[in-house]
C-alpha cells in the first residue's frame, strides 16, 4: 500500500469535517438538538477545514494551485481540526463539569440585561443533550478530530519535504 501524499491528506481531513458537520446538522435539524454557544465554536474550525482542505485539495488536484503548497493546505487542514478537537475537550469538560464553561450558556438559564425574552430557548453548554456509552457529542468531535488529525499529522511527517 502507497502512503498518501499531502494532498490527499488535506482531502482526507476535509472529508472528515464535512462528514462530522453533517453529522452536528442532522442532529440538529433532524433529532432536535439545537446547538449550544460551544457546540457552534466546534462548528467554526470544522468549516474552514471543509474549505482548506477539500476546496485546496481539489485546487491542487486540478492544478489550479501550485505542488509546493500542498503540504502547507494540508498542515492547516490538519491543524484545524485538531483545533475543533481542542473545543470539544474543553466543551466535554465543561459538561462534566471540571472547570467553568462561559457565562453566556453555563449556569442559570436567565440573565436580566435589559429586554426580558421568557420564549427565549437557552441552550446549556454544561448539560449534554445526548450520550452514547457516556460520551456526549462534544466528546465525539474531540475523539474523531483530534486522532484524525494525528493522524494526518503523522502522515505529513512521513511523507518528507517533497510529498
Amino acid at each position: 500500500m502507497t502512503r498518501p501524499n499531502s494532498t490527499q491528506i488535506a482531502l482526507m481531513l476535509g472529508l472528515v469535517s464535512l462528514v462530522l458537520i453533517l453529522g452536528a446538522l442532522g442532529f440538529q435539524y433532524i433529532g432536535g438538538y439545537p446547538p449550544c454557544e460551544m457546540c457552534m465554536w466546534q462548528r467554526y474550525p470544522h468549516f474552514g477545514a471543509i474549505v482548506v482542505g477539500l476546496g485546496g485539495g481539489l485546487l491542487l488536484q486540478a492544478g489550479v494551485l501550485p505542488r509546493s503548497l500542498a503540504r502547507p493546505v494540508a498542515f492547516l487542514t490538519a491543524l484545524l481540526v485538531a483545533i475543533t478537537g481542542a473545543i470539544g475537550i474543553y466543551h466535554a469538560g465543561v459538561e462534566w463539569q471540571m472547570w467553568a464553561g462561559p457565562s453566556a450558556c453555563t449556569g442559570s438559564a436567565f440573565a436580566v440585561t435589559g429586554k426580558l425574552d421568557l420564549n427565549a430557548h437557552v441552550v446549556s453548554c454544561d448539560h449534554a443533550a445526548w450520550r452514547l456509552f457516556g460520551v456526549s457529542m462534544a466528546g465525539y468531535n474531540a475523539l474523531i478530530s483530534l486522532g484524525f488529525a494525528i493522524a494526518g499529522f503523522a502522515l505529513l511527517a512521513r511523507t518528507g519535504k517533497t510529498a
